[in-house]
């Protein structure tokens, strides 16, 4: 099949905890052949703790994934010959960010969002960022189902946080087109239909900025 997304040499998938970030990017490197990047957060020490101790384990926990999304971004696109296939990402680097100032007090975010700022420029922004958007009640039956423990306990104001923190960005973020989906129940791992409806909503060119679309 053509890629329809060979206009983005590199796409970044983000959403809340739960919402299929890593499904996606599955299904987009099936259908098109595409590169992928996906985060190995399993390899974070810290976050077991972290879940149930977040104000004592927020700062190494977040260290540690903004240290770790760096070295895997910075070694991928190292590679050579790498924009002939269209790479795709379960991860923002912006997400780094955007965690960390949810999670971590004002003293811990300032020193925090200064070596950000050193890592940040070190390699390519998107050229597209989809976000997966789906309401709380559907993200907590999906890590329900997943059945990861350190998850099990994750609260839906912590949820509303983190999307709330994603919208803010995104009326900022003007350098590169953002399209936010509105997918509400759409099981796109096991409803190929849904996945074909997907890719024809993105197939298309989109400007800088933020653009929302309802499946």
């Amino acid at each position: 099949m053509n890629n329809p997304f060979a206009r983005y040499p590199f796409i970044a998938i983000e959403g809340n905890i739960g919402s299929g970030k890593t499904t996606f990017c599955h299904k987009m490197a099936e259908r098109f052949d595409c590169n992928i990047i996906l985060e190995q957060f399993t390899d974070n020490p810290f976050l077991p703790f972290f879940y149930q101790q977040p104000e004592r384990y927020a700062f190494p926990v977040e260290l540690f994934f903004m240290t770790e999304r760096h070295k895997q971004l910075q070694e991928h696109f190292a590679l050579p010959n790498l924009f002939e296939q269209t790479s795709v990402a379960d991860y923002f680097f912006v997400k780094t960010l955007l965690f960390a100032k949810n999670n971590l007090n004002d003293e811990e975010f300032r020193l925090f969002q200064r070596l950000f700022g050193v890592l940040n420029n070190t390699f390519p922004k998107p050229n597209l960022l989809v976000y997966l958007h789906r309401p709380v009640e559907t993200l907590l039956r999906q890590i329900r189902q997943r059945g990861r423990n350190m998850e099990q306990n994750i609260a839906p104001e912590y949820l509303d946080e983190i999307q709330n923190a994603y919208l803010e960005f995104f009326k900022t973020e003007k350098s590169i087109p953002i399209v936010v989906l509105e997918l509400g129940d759409l099981d796109f791992q096991r409803d190929e239909t849904a996945m074909d409806t997907l890719v024809r909503l993105l197939d298309q060119p989109f400007e800088p900025g933020s653009n929302m679309l309802t499946v």
